[in-house]
């Protein structure tokens, strides 16, 4: 890994480009590194090939596959990646398609990652290409829908992808185009997304990674932040147990209702009472509660099912044995008994704070100065999150609201809809960050 070795490199050129974009009243990257020649090619290849943009987008909309069966996306992946000279490796975490353009010089190394699962939603959007496919999910028929836009964040690295083979001979390092399987989480029972991959290898060099997620924000608007943006997701699973008894009868046996309903009040105590509120935010949901058959029946056990949310990963565990806690004691007091099954899910998706500082020009170049902000954080999750436990990795926010729509659906949303006028956008950013890092990284001067 270079990254140790291009951080004092980067601090002075941060310091330069500061100084560089005082004198000239804005954001740049300096002209030394030959970047503005460059840019205006970038330009002009992405609006060359808008066509083909809304053509793969729309074509994989159209054809939506759940988690770990993107076969045929796979596919049409990697044979456009192949097409483009690049080396192709496929069945990465089951249905993951990996491309490497070597440029002037292996290194520096930097990976773009766009995910390809969707979701077991029934689209509800009148589009010529809406998907009306099904599939399986949880032993149910559903419809299938790119209801969270990954069919956009892949139209646009394919798009990355053929902008920057194009110029292959001009890029001083390299770049891995990362495609993901299982974003939204695997199916039960099977390992995936990125923690798979980054389990067989697919960081192997890689000094940084870029990644970003439509939005339904203002069309073409650009949001990050540095440090944690999207909160890391937690599911655990509570059964308490009581005694059957009558309806009528309630002092006969013990009722896991009532304590089930004492379980979910005390655990908002420990966001709002027990932790200190001024540190991070904090999560607790039940979003599940399933027990008993009959009205006059009190039930010899309940189930519980939610979801924890925090930025913060002594917070997070802090949380975990809180929950224990609070759960077993009021199952207790009742003459209850209860477990708690905590299922670690994504960690924290947190911006290397120097990558972030050192990328922002390029997104206010791309977009202009205007339409980048600083993002709220987003109790959503994201598994990219596991690639920046590895190497400096940034994740950021591209907004594809119609401007006409007044309430635009949110992301899983059956009516979700992004503007393909954004695709463009999201190929030129990506395109421009991982051409910027490298020649900012100074692959040609390294050591």
């Amino acid at each position: 890994m270079m990254w140790e070795l291009l951080k004092l490199r980067i601090v002075l050129l941060l310091a330069l480009s500061t100084v560089s974009a005082a004198q000239a009243g804005q954001t740049e990257v300096p002209d030394e590194l030959g970047a503005m020649t460059l840019d205006a090619r970038v330009d002009e290849s992405v609006m060359g090939i808008n066509d083909k943009l809304v053509k793969w987008r729309r074509d994989l909309h159209a054809h939506p596959e759940l988690s770990n069966r993107e076969f045929r996306t796979a596919e049409v992946i990697a044979a456009h990646l192949r097409k483009l000279g690049m080396t192709v490796t496929t069945d990465v975490a089951h249905t993951g398609v990996v491309g490497y353009l070597r440029g002037r010089s292996e290194h520096p190394l930097v990976a773009l990652r766009s995910d390809m699962d969707a979701l077991p939603v029934t689209e509800q959007v009148d589009l010529a290409f809406a998907s009306t496919v099904k599939g399986e999910y949880l032993g149910q028929e559903v419809g299938v829908m790119h209801a969270c836009g990954h069919d956009n964040h892949m139209a646009m690295l394919m798009g990355a992808a053929e902008v920057l083979a194009g110029m292959a001979d001009e890029i001083p390092g390299s770049i891995k185009f990362i495609f993901q399987p299982a974003e939204e989480g695997p199916p039960e029972g099977e390992q995936g997304g990125a923690k798979l991959m980054v389990k067989e290898g697919v960081l192997q060099d890689v000094d940084a990674i870029f990644g970003l997620h439509v939005f339904p924000s203002a069309l073409g608007t650009v949001q990050y932040r540095t440090g944690g943006i999207m909160a890391s997701s937690d599911t655990f699973k509570i059964k308490v147990k009581g005694r059957q008894t009558h309806g009528a009868v309630p002092w006969g046996g013990v009722d896991p209702i009532v304590v089930a309903a004492q379980i979910v009040l005390g655990l908002q105590t420990i966001p709002s009472r027990q932790l200190d509120s001024t540190l991070t935010p904090s999560i607790v949901t039940i979003g599940k509660i399933q027990g008993g058959v009959r009205s006059n029946i009190i039930p010899d056990d309940v189930e519980m099912l939610g979801t924890i949310r925090t930025f913060d990963q002594t917070v997070r565990e802090d949380i975990h044995v809180r929950m224990v806690r609070t759960v077993s004691l009021i199952a207790e007091s009742a003459g209850a008994t209860a477990e708690v099954q905590i299922l670690a899910g994504t960690p924290v998706t947190s911006n290397d704070p120097m990558l972030t500082r050192l990328m922002v020009p390029t997104l206010e170049r791309v977009v202009g100065q205007a339409q980048v902000s600083i993002s709220p954080r987003t109790t959503t999750a994201e598994d990219f999150a596991y690639y920046q436990q590895q190497i400096p990795g940034m994740f950021f926010f591209l907004g594809v609201a119609n401007p006409l729509d007044p309430a635009p659906a949110s992301n899983h949303s059956p009516y979700f809809y992004a503007d393909e006028r954004a695709l463009p956008v999201g190929a030129r950013l990506m395109t421009n960050l991982a051409l910027d890092y490298l020649r900012l990284a100074g692959a040609d001067k390294a050591p």
